[in-house]
């Protein structure tokens, strides 16, 4: 049961905006360790955040009648988190997406990762930070979250200390992400939340329509490495420069990157400037008129199409995730980039800090 132990009496002023922050106890997880909850309240939306995986358990925004829900997939309890496969709101690294047969080569020298996804490391292998419990402080407007991965840890080299903070302000959750390493490592770090816009655990998301701006995707093999090429979007069911609905290519015939994938589960390059925030997604839901716009300083966004989602898990609503119950927009570097020297560098040096935001922003279409 949620225990609730304190009410921080920070605010974050964003022109009249005032976002306020609670702090809670969670639960106890197997390793002993306290769990913690955090709130983030603006008048507009609710955030919910826990120290078990830095993960976001909860948003809540409203429809266009001014019904809140939760429009987050996740776990009523500890337990659901501690258990959970799917990465559900996690802070995932050491390394997002793939790598191609868990193994990467720096100085010559060949580092291999625990494979997970069939012959290939996903996420950073059985061991993600997303089954770790972050120490947090509060921050304005927010939570800063922190994590020491020692060198070795999962094969990965050099010590890597990793900070996330999530901070509201107004409709807008910014994600900002912070690393630095003692040796030369790779690194690739994003937040792996579920969105189903018409609430969790209502249907699927295939009526939705979304919004990519990029001129380019990352096609993958027969098992979701990059084939090392990027393809323009056009002429293909993979092109969403103008929002499209989810569900009208998305089982296109004879198409074998969505055959492949069971849909999509795609790197899109993010048009403009990496490294500057600029927009990457759109995410509009008929029904409720919700609406999510994401920007990033990303080079990519993953778009995921809850493709592996069987119904197997519950939400906090009591409703089961169907195939396809809900989507991700995690923003990323390509997969598999150590071994794929012409994609951007996920190598990390010391004295060098990976830094990359994400602004999630929740609005209505009327």
């Amino acid at each position: 049961m949620l225990h609730k132990i304190l009410v921080m009496g920070l605010m974050f002023m964003s022109g009249s905006v005032i976002a306020e922050v609670q702090k809670a106890a969670y639960g106890t997880a197997k390793t002993g360790e306290a769990v913690e909850m955090y709130t983030l309240r603006s008048a507009s939306v609710q955030v919910q955040v826990i120290t078990y995986g830095a993960r976001i358990t909860s948003i809540e925004a409203a429809d266009r009648t001014g019904k809140r829900e939760n429009i987050a997939l996740g776990f009523s309890t500890l337990a659901g988190y501690e258990a959970d496969t799917s990465y559900f709101g996690s802070l995932v690294g050491r390394y997002a997406n793939r790598l191609a047969k868990g193994q990467f080569t720096i100085a010559g020298k060949v580092y291999q990762v625990p494979t997970n996804n069939g012959p290939n490391a996903l996420h950073g292998g059985p061991l993600s930070f997303a089954q770790k419990v972050w120490t947090a402080h509060d921050v304005a407007g927010g939570v800063e979250m922190s994590l020491v991965s020692p060198a070795g840890e999962m094969g990965f080299p050099g010590t890597l200390t990793t900070h996330v903070r999530y901070t509201l302000q107004g409709a807008s959750l910014h994600i900002d992400i912070r690393a630095t390493t003692d040796a030369e490592t790779v690194v690739n770090l994003t937040n792996h939340s579920y969105f189903n816009l018409s609430g969790e655990g209502n249907g699927t998301i295939v009526h939705d329509r979304i919004r990519l701006d990029s001129d380019e995707f990352v096609p993958a093999d027969a098992t979701q490495l990059p084939t090392g090429k990027l393809t323009p979007v056009a002429g293909t069911p993979f092109d969403f420069r103008t929002a499209h609905v989810i569900g009208d290519r998305i089982d296109t015939a004879g198409n074998e990157q969505l055959s492949g994938a069971g849909g999509y589960d795609h790197t899109w390059v993010v048009r403009g400037k990496a490294g500057t925030l600029r927009e990457a997604a759109m995410a509009i839901d008929p029904h409720s008129g919700r609406t999510l716009t994401v920007a990033t300083t990303q080079p990519g966004v993953q778009f995921y199409t809850g493709n592996s989602l069987k119904g197997s898990n519950v939400g906090p609503g009591g409703r089961s995730y169907v195939r396809r119950g809900g989507f991700c927009l995690e923003t990323q570097h390509y997969p598999d980039s150590p071994n794929q020297p012409q994609f951007p560098s996920t190598l990390l040096k010391p004295g060098q800090t990976f830094h990359e935001t994400t602004v999630f922003t929740f609005g209505v279409e009327k």
